[in-house]
């Protein structure tokens, strides 16, 4: 029977990993390369401007939502919350803004007043809403009983109009041209995502259900370290697993960067699943399937930096989102692009001296792009201020006087986060193969174990597939339930 456990990284899955881990017993300790946890749940001060890498909107803000519960169980809530009044807006070469308000009426009424041809469309969009607003669909499906799944899903099937389409395929319904560029664009830039991810995240901010954590994600990730510290766990930080030990097809503890080893019952990964499968456990442990997984990834474009500003404005009465359509392509960083997709924090008074603000720009672009250019630093560097300098730029046709604002600017790419994550090409640490929207938003995610390798668990993105903040968490929570059944405990959530 496992009694103690060794997580190897502080993500968080990690940290849910642990904090379950010590909820029912068992004696865990996490080996974390970095300085911090969260991993990917980061963000970082420069010159008194807060730099905010990963939340975008956060699922399970309300107790009405069991996502929610998860939360409370890892110590995230309840914390001080900020809800913006809009999704996401889009602004148009010559400044027409659209923009995607949570508040429905106000939406619909906003719609048609750009576009009152497409009325008929607009109603649509707003019922597909609707649709959703008062349920807990995402809750049901990853944390509910199994009776509350199976009431789930049919109801889910008889939305399937709402399922099927993508955002490029319902915004082509409109005939205003505006409404028809901007709306494939609604979810993170991607028209080909599925329109409901976007309907669903509508109606859970209509329900409260999606809002900010003030103070951004690294704070949320210490809250939620400190849960597990409270709980009796450890945490190594600056310590590098090279090596996990395995012993008659067990694994019985890490090697580290500096030579110690340390023993365990069971080992759970929440670092890269490549180096973890390829590096770590020296490819031993594999079938052909997971050979296919671990093959370097497609140099796809993708997103491959943030362009952070810190300026000397006020950003306050800005929308918390923005993606601004350029008149013409201009192309940064090797990508040739006709849009610009931000985040603007006036909405969260901590993320700046008082009177300023911060704003955030992704940049699409191939991996091989920063590749290329990283053997000369010197490169490297100019093609990431260049990048800042297209960037302020194109954001001077919105901010008029920002370039001579900018007090603070930051640039990491995937170069960067390979060397805070140690993962692969900085971003994509997905298995490569085909993710299943349904098994993430259901909770059953991809594989946790390796064939031929007993007491060895995954969690993170690698066992999710849904990259997401909660569905990560989930996964951690998975991994111990399934050390309990096989030490015949029962699993518990809480003390």
């Amino acid at each position: 029977m496992a009694e103690s456990i060794i997580i190897i990284g502080a993500g968080m899955g990690g940290l849910a990993a642990g904090i379950y881990g010590q909820i029912n017993g068992f004696r865990t300790r996490i080996f974390e390369m970095h300085t911090l946890p969260g991993g990917q749940c980061t963000s970082w001060k420069r010159d008194g401007f807060t730099f905010d890498a990963c939340i975008h909107h956060l699922f399970g803000c309300a107790p009405s939502s069991r996502i929610y519960s998860l939360w409370s169980g890892l110590g995230a809530m309840p914390r001080e919350l900020v809800k913006p009044a809009e999704c996401v807006s889009v602004l148009s070469p010559d400044g027409k803004l659209f923009r995607d308000y949570y508040d429905l009426e106000k939406l619909e009424a906003h719609l048609n007043e750009l576009a009152p041809a497409d009325s008929r469309v607009i109603k649509a969009y707003i019922k597909g809403i609707r649709a959703f607003t008062g349920k807990d669909v995402l809750g049901e499906l990853m944390l509910g009983s199994t009776g509350a799944k199976l009431k789930t899903l049919p109801a889910l099937l008889a939305k399937l109009r709402l399922l099927t389409p993508t955002m490029q395929k319902f915004g082509n319904r409109f005939s205003d041209p505006f409404l028809k560029k901007a709306f494939p664009l609604l979810v993170y830039s991607m028209p080909q995502a599925p329109l409901f991810i976007h309907l669903v995240r509508h109606a859970y901010a209509v329900n409260g259900s999606v809002q900010w954590p003030v103070g951004g994600a690294l704070r949320f990730a210490l809250s939620i370290e400190k849960r597990y510290k409270t709980l009796g766990g450890e945490v190594a930080y600056n310590s590098r697993v090279e090596r996990i030990l395995v012993e008659n097809g067990r694994a019985v503890g890490v090697r580290l960067a500096d030579g110690t080893e340390h023993r365990a019952d069971a080992v759970i990964s929440d670092a890269d699943g490549r180096k973890t499968i390829m590096e770590l456990l020296e490819g031993k442990f594999i079938n052909e399937e997971i050979r296919k997984e671990c093959a370097e990834p497609p140099d796809e474009t993708a997103w491959s930096a943030h362009v952070f500003l810190g300026v000397r404005r006020d950003l306050a009465a800005e929308p918390s989102s923005m993606v601004m359509l350029l008149d013409k392509p201009v192309t940064i960083a090797g990508h040739e692009a006709d849009s610009l997709e931000m985040q603007i924090y006036g909405f969260d008074k901590t993320m700046a001296p008082a009177g300023k603000g911060v704003i955030k720009v992704e940049l699409f672009a191939k991996y091989s792009h920063w590749t290329a250019l990283a053997a000369d630093k010197q490169k490297y560097e100019d093609e990431k201020k260049r990048a800042a300098a297209q960037v302020i730029e194109i954001l001077e046709r919105r901010f008029p006087g920002l370039r001579n604002e900018v007090e603070t600017v930051d640039v990491p790419t995937q170069i960067t986060w390979e060397r805070y994550m140690a993962g692969t090409h900085g971003f994509a640490n997905f298995p490569k193969k085909k993710a299943s929207i349904w098994s993430g938003l259901s909770g059953s995610g991809g594989d946790l174990t390796l064939p031929g390798l007993d007491g060895f668990y995954f969690v993170g993105v690698w066992a999710s597939l849904a990259g997401s903040l909660f569905g990560n968490a989930l996964s951690g929570r998975r991994a111990i339930k399934a050390l309990c059944e096989r030490a015949g405990k029962k699993f518990q959530v809480a003390l």
